[in-house]
């Protein structure tokens, strides 16, 4: 019995790590963001600028999307329902790529043009897994994120 229990502690530790991890993650990202803002004001290029704090902007808001559809997934998967399980890792996959790319546009780094056609890729995939559980709140929000990302993306190429 205590090996059991030792065994779930072990995994919810894990799962409480990796949730922090994920947090820390978005508030690092939210700072990027703001703080690309603030850069967009003072630089003078700024139809340049605009461009990839639009980017930006609609990644992170797919990442604090995917976080909250992560939790429900979670909630779900206490309970024993596993119906949300493909979803769940195709947000997960989401999540850490829309982090990454997000980085890149607030930096406009020179990698972001190459970033672009895989990022639709990567949100389409995770707007069809959300889209099939859109009767819930959060992965109906998650589905909507994922596609404002690929109109993002869209633009930012346009």
């Amino acid at each position: 019995m205590n090996e059991q229990f030792s065994e779930e502690r072990r995994k919810m530790l894990i799962g409480a790590g990796a949730l922090g991890a994920t947090a820390l993650a978005a508030t690092t990202l939210g700072s990027h963001v703001a703080l690309a803002e603030g850069m967009a004001e003072h630089h003078h290029h700024a139809a340049a600028g605009g461009k990839h704090l639009e980017l930006a902007k609609a990644l992170h808001h797919c990442v604090a999307t995917a976080e909250a559809c992560i939790d429900h997934c979670l909630d779900s998967f206490k309970t024993g329902d596993t119906a949300l399980a493909d979803c769940a890792i195709s947000v997960q996959e989401t999540m850490a790529f829309c982090t990454a790319h997000a980085k890149l546009a607030s930096y406009n780094s020179k990698y972001l043009k190459s970033m672009i056609e895989l990022g639709m890729q990567v949100c389409d995939d995770c707007e069809k897994q959300c889209r099939k559980h859109e009767r819930h709140p959060s992965c109906k929000a998650c589905a909507d994120a994922c596609a404002d990302c690929i109109k993002a993306c869209k633009a930012y190429t346009a």
